[in-house]
C-alpha cells in the first residue's frame, strides 16, 4: 500500500530528536508524520529517567560544548543550547531546577512520564500524527518503506528525517538495524562501540563489589575527572569512568587508569603524614581519613608496597587499575559511532540523498552523561527542523 501526502515531512523515530524536529516544524505550519516501531513514544527517553532525569546541564556554554568530541556537534549544540532547552521546557509548563552537580532536572512534582506526556500533548495540539508499530525497512529518493503488522507500507515524503537512535538498550527499540540499510546505500558508518560504559577489570578488584570511592580523581594520559566510582562484579562504573571512554577509545586494551585517592593532598604531604610513629593502617584511617573502600583497595597491594611509605604515598595519588574492555553495547548508556559527518552537509542532510536528514544518536558523536546526551538530541532535532523550514515552502 502506498500513501502520498502533499508537502509531507516524515520522521522515523519518536525519540527526543525526532519529537523536537516534529514540534519545530509543526509550529511553523508543516504537516508532520512520525513513524515509531514501538507501541509508545520516548521509550529510551523514559529509561534515561530511571537513574535521575537530568535533561541538560547548567555549565557555562564555552566549557559545555567541549564535552562533545565532534566539532560539528559543538556548533549545533551552541545554536540550541542548555538555556534554550530550559526555556523550551518552561513553554511546556515543565519547571526545572539545578542540582548540586550542575545537572538540570524537572522539579520534584514532574516525573519522566509527565514530562513526556506534556510534550506529546503539545505535538497532538500542533497536529503531529504518530504512527506506532511501524518498522523502518528502506527508503529511496521519494519514499520510505515501513512494515506494520506484517504489511508493507510505502509513504512518499518531501523531506525525511531519520532519528532512530544508537545501539544501546535494545529493549527500548534502539537496535541500530538501520545501519545495514544505510550501508547498502554506500553511506559510511563509523562502527558502533560502547560509550558511557563501565570497564571490565582484572579479577583482583572484584572482591570490592558494591563498594564506592567518593571524591576521587581518575585519570588517563592527562585526561582526568573528579567524582564517584563504584566497584562491580566485573569492574568499575561511574561518571568519571564514562568521561574517560572517548580517550581510551583511541587505544587498544588492556590499558591502565589511575585513581587519586586524596586529590586535595600532594604526594609530599601524604608522605609527611605516613612518616609518623603510628601504624600505617592508623595513619591512613585517622590522619589521612581514607574511606573504608579506599583502605580496602590499598589492602589489595602486596606487603612490600603497602609497608614502603614512599611507594604507598605514590600509590595513594596514583593507584593503577588495569582495564580489559568496555561493557557490552546492549547494557551501556549510549554508543559512539554512527553516520559519518563526511556523509552529511551542514544541514545534517545526506549528500547522497538530498531531502533525507539525520538527527540524534544515529550520527557519529560522543558525549558524557550528565544531560549532554539529551541536549545534543534536542539540538540536532531543532537544527534539522530549522534547516528544512528555511528551504521548504508551505503550500496553501
Amino acid at each position: 500500500m502506498k500513501q502520498t501526502f502533499d508537502n509531507q515531512i516524515i520522521i522515523i523515530g519518536a525519540g527526543p530528536a525526532g519529537m523536537m524536529a516534529a514540534q519545530i516544524l509543526a509550529e511553523k505550519g508543516f504537516k508532520v508524520q512520525i513513524y515509531e516501531q514501538n507501541k509508545a513514544a520516548g521509550r529510551k527517553f523514559l529509561v534515561a529517567g530511571n537513574g535521575g532525569f537530568n535533561l541538560t546541564h547548567n555549565e557555562e556554554l564555552e566549557s559545555f560544548i567541549k564535552k562533545y568530541d565532534a566539532l560539528e556537534i559543538r556548533e549545533i549544540v551552541k545554536n540550541f543550547d542548555n538555556t534554550k532547552v530550559v526555556n523550551w521546557l518552561s513553554d511546556l509548563e515543565i519547571t526545572t531546577y539545578v542540582g548540586s552537580s550542575g545537572k538540570i532536572f524537572p522539579t520534584k512534582n514532574f516525573k519522566p512520564i509527565q514530562v513526556l506526556k506534556a510534550w506529546l500533548d503539545r505535538l497532538e495540539q500542533l497536529g503531529v500524527v504518530i504512527h506506532y508499530e511501524h518498522t523502518f525497512m528502506d527508503f529511496d529518493e521519494n519514499s520510505v518503506t515501513l512494515n506494520h503488522k506484517e504489511n508493507e507500507l510505502k509513504v512518499d515524503y518531501s523531506k525525511l528525517i531519520l532519528s532512530m537512535g544508537g545501539g544501546s538498550w535494545k529493549k527500548t527499540g534502539s537496535d541500530a538495524k538501520w545501519i545495514e540499510i544505510l550501508k547498502s546505500k554506500n553511506i559510511e558508518i563509523t562502527p558502533l562501540e560502547s560509550a558511557n560504559s563501565g570497564y571490565d577489570t582484572d579479577s583482583g578488584f572484584h572482591q570490592l563489589q558494591g563498594q564506592y570511592l567518593k571524591n576521587i580523581k581518575i585519570s588517563f594520559e592527562g585526561n582526568e575527572k573528579i567524582g564517584e566510582v563504584v566497584f562491580t562484579k566485573y569492574g568499575i562504573e561511574g561518571s568519571p569512568v564514562y568521561y574517560l571512554n572517548r580517550f581510551t577509545r583511541k587505544h587498544d586494551f588492556p590499558l591502565t587508569l589511575y585513581i587519586d585517592l586524596k586529590p586535595n593532598l600532594s604526594e609530599t604531604e601524604i608522605l609527611g603524614e605516613l612518616n609518623g610513629n603510628d601504624k600505617i593502617s592508623q595513619i591512613l584511617k585517622r590522619k589521612l581519613k581514607l574511606s573504608t573502600t579506599a583502605l580496602n583497595l590499598l589492602k589489595t597491594l602486596d606487603k612490600e608496597n603497602y609497608t614502603n611509605i614512599e611507594i604507598l604515598s605514590r600509590l595513594i595519588k596514583k593507584f593503577p587499575i588495569e582495564i580489559l574492555s568496555y561493557r557490552p553495547i546492549d547494557e551501556v548508556i549510549s554508543t559512539s559511532g554512527g553516520i559519518a559527518f563526511s556523509e552529511l552537509n551542514h544541514k545534517l542532510e545526506l549528500t547522497k540523498f538530498p531531502n533525507v536528514f539525520c538527527a540524534g544518536e544515529m550520527i557519529d558523536w560522543e558525549a558524557p552523561t550528565g544531560g549532554y546526551l539529551l541536549q545534543a538530541c534536542f539540538s540536532t532535532g531543532n537544527w534539522v527542523a530549522k534547516e528544512i523550514s528555511n528551504t521548504l515552502k508551505l503550500r496553501t
